[in-house]
């Protein structure tokens, strides 16, 4: 069976993903799986336990808006959106500092990358611990529905190197906006508005 991790053992789970180990997580809207994002060897486990494409990126959950900044462009009006509704149920698509990415950029990943800040105390904790952003994306096979509970994260992806347990509240997925050009772009509606969203940005 594998190893099943609680929320207090926040270092030992920190050490899985310091050793380019792949755990699944609960979050704010639905049970994950996460790597750190400054390993290609962590990078290529999260793709093949997926079992997705190579060259389609995976989010990147960060702890604060300087994160953010580590790993991609921004400008005043993207930062006034992350200060506005980070964290939150908010993702953006914002292109990405080359240098951040250079060990996995030959997959022919493209420019962009989607961030969040995490609203989960337990996520932000592990970030601080792991001391570097975490990909992060839904706890099934790509193409597959996302798994509702641990019995079936660990029937789908049985080379995980653990799992924290935690309740999950299965909400509605974030809004997604597209800021890689000065016209944003709407790429799905979630519980932030566009009115909301275009209000700050304007």
């Amino acid at each position: 069976m594998m190893k099943r991790y609680k929320q207090s053992e926040i270092k030992e789970i920190a050490n899985i993903l310091k050793k380019d180990g792949v755990i699944s997580v609960p979050t704010d809207t639905l049970y994950g799986i996460c790597a750190k994002i400054n390993s290609d060897k962590a990078y290529n486990r999260l793709v093949n336990i997926k079992n997705r494409p190579a060259n389609k990126s995976f989010p990147v959950m960060c702890k604060d808006i300087e994160q953010i900044k580590s790993i991609a462009i921004t400008n005043d009006k993207i930062e006034k959106l992350i200060k506005a509704f980070m964290p939150g149920p908010i993702t953006l698509v914002l292109n990405k500092k080359y240098e951040a990415f250079s060990y996995i950029n030959n997959a022919g990943i493209g420019e962009t990358i989607a961030v969040r800040i995490v609203p989960y105390l337990f996520l932000k904790e592990l970030i601080k611990e792991v001391g570097s952003p975490l990909f992060l994306t839904s706890a099934n096979k790509s193409g597959e529905n996302p798994c509702k509970n641990l019995q079936e994260i660990e029937k789908m992806c049985p080379t995980l190197d653990g799992m924290v347990e935690g309740d999950v509240v299965f909400g509605e997925a974030s809004t997604i906006v597209d800021c890689t050009s000065d016209d944003i772009k709407i790429l799905r509606l979630g519980p932030i508005s566009t009115e909301q969203i275009m209000k700050i940005y304007n």
